[in-house]
């Protein structure tokens, strides 16, 4: 997700289940202003907004043209009629990204750039295929988290209600609620349902986590990223400096049910531990693409390993692509999410929101990470009951050598710093 002056746009195609005022961004509903649009000017709205920025010229193989022609010909006595058009008229997109957001779901949506949000910390997402809502990722330490939530989990009811034919909006009204209070998710997980009573909370997030491990490869720096919030690169700096001025020999990075974030936390990040190369590439519908590259000031140059899972989703996706691709990092562990849209985020006249898919992300190498994901070079899958040990009833052993894939990981950079023959040079 990028923030801009008028306009958000979101490296992951999902939505974090949060309260957040859309001022803390610096965005201002224009509905505010004195002028308010009509409801037949903001069904137009919608439409031009579409027909400038969304990244299939085709539309779908609609007739993006005869579409307005029908909605604006139409009448609308109240808001709530514009609406229910604009949803439809984008429905004939089969995007579930680009969608529309009346007030109240807008502002629900917001991302908090502060790191707080309340709510029962998930971020979900709807299967292009299935249409189904599917988890992404739980953020680490929250209720969801504890409950026992686990990425690619399918959400079946929200408090009884039958998900089918749900958006993330309508899922995200009806999980969201004051800290304190209770919601029942009825989730679907290899063919068997389970149900989950999780109780609200306001959650503050500490996107980065690191300390030193005595390992049998050396003393190494191992650093946990959960979420690429807007502090994450500064918390990843301080990471980095703290475990170089105890000259480790090397680093294991654990993106491991990182579900994304800020898209310009991600190629902050990179810029860390890359010197040189591309990051990554957005292209749009006409083919124009905008490259971010390494700026020559990486932070250290000592050997990585990068810990990736289903979990691993949308920026996760990116920096772990662009150190792979620039041969910077091995990566060890699962096929990442696969998310690989970016969505700008527009607020509309009357204070309703508008998101588009406007461009697909591409690794250095060209890979479309869009329902692909990125392949370990190392790969270690763990059972479903080795999962919900490890993450949920054994956290102790979380980066340790009885996980399996933080162990990998260490025979890995073992031999990394082998071969490299100073196992506690500096930079």
């Amino acid at each position: 997700m990028v923030i801009t002056k008028s306009r958000l746009v979101l490296g992951a195609t999902a939505v974090t289940l949060s309260t957040i005022a859309v001022t803390s961004l610096g965005i201002h509903s224009r509905g505010q202003a004195l002028f308010k649009a009509s409801p037949k000017e903001l069904v137009d709205e919608v439409w031009q907004i579409v027909q400038r920025q969304y990244v299939d010229g085709t539309f779908n193989q609609v007739d993006w043209q005869a579409v307005r022609k029908e909605y604006l010909s139409k009448s609308y006595s109240n808001p709530q009629d514009a609406y229910k058009s604009i949803r439809e008229m984008l429905k004939k997109l089969e995007d579930p990204y680009t969608r529309f957001m009346d007030p109240s779901e807008f502002k629900n949506m917001q991302v908090d750039t502060s790191g707080e949000l309340t709510g029962i910390g998930i971020t979900i997402s709807q299967d292009e295929k299935t249409k189904q809502l599917v988890v992404i990722a739980p953020i680490e330490d929250t209720p969801a988290f504890k409950a026992g939530v686990l990425a690619k989990d399918i959400i079946l009811k929200i408090d009884g209600k039958d998900t089918k034919g749900m958006d993330t909006n309508q899922a995200v009204s009806l999980i969201r609620g004051e800290a304190g209070s209770q919601v029942s998710l009825t989730i679907g997980r290899d063919g068997k349902t389970k149900q989950f009573n999780i109780k609200r909370a306001r959650i503050e997030i500490h996107p980065v986590k690191f300390s030193q491990k005595k390992t049998p490869a050396g003393n190494l720096g191992y650093i946990r990223l959960n979420q690429f919030s807007a502090n994450a690169s500064k918390e990843m700096l301080t990471a980095i400096k703290d475990l170089e001025s105890k000259k480790v020999a090397g680093y294991i990075l654990d993106l491991r049910g990182n579900p994304g974030g800020l898209l310009f936390s991600s190629v902050d990040i990179a810029r860390m531990w890359i010197d040189k190369g591309k990051i990554v590439s957005t292209v749009e519908r006409r083919g124009e693409a905008e490259k971010e590259e390494a700026n020559g000031r990486a932070l250290t140059n000592k050997p990585l390993v990068v810990l990736i899972d289903k979990g691993s989703a949308s920026a996760s996706e990116i920096l772990s692509g662009a150190l792979q691709d620039n041969k910077r990092a091995t990566l060890v562990g699962t096929q990442t999410f696969g998310k690989g849209l970016v969505q700008s985020v527009r607020p509309l006249e009357d204070g309703s929101g508008l998101a588009v898919t406007i461009a697909h992300y591409y690794t250095p190498n060209g890979t479309d990470i869009n329902h692909k994901g990125i392949s370990p070079d190392v790969k270690v899958d763990l059972s479903k009951k080795q999962m919900e040990d490890l993450w949920l009833h054994e956290r102790d052993k979380l980066a340790t050598l009885a996980d399996p894939q933080f162990a990998k990981a260490v025979e890995v950079i073992g031999k990394k710093i082998a071969a490299k023959g100073t196992p506690t040079a500096e930079k």
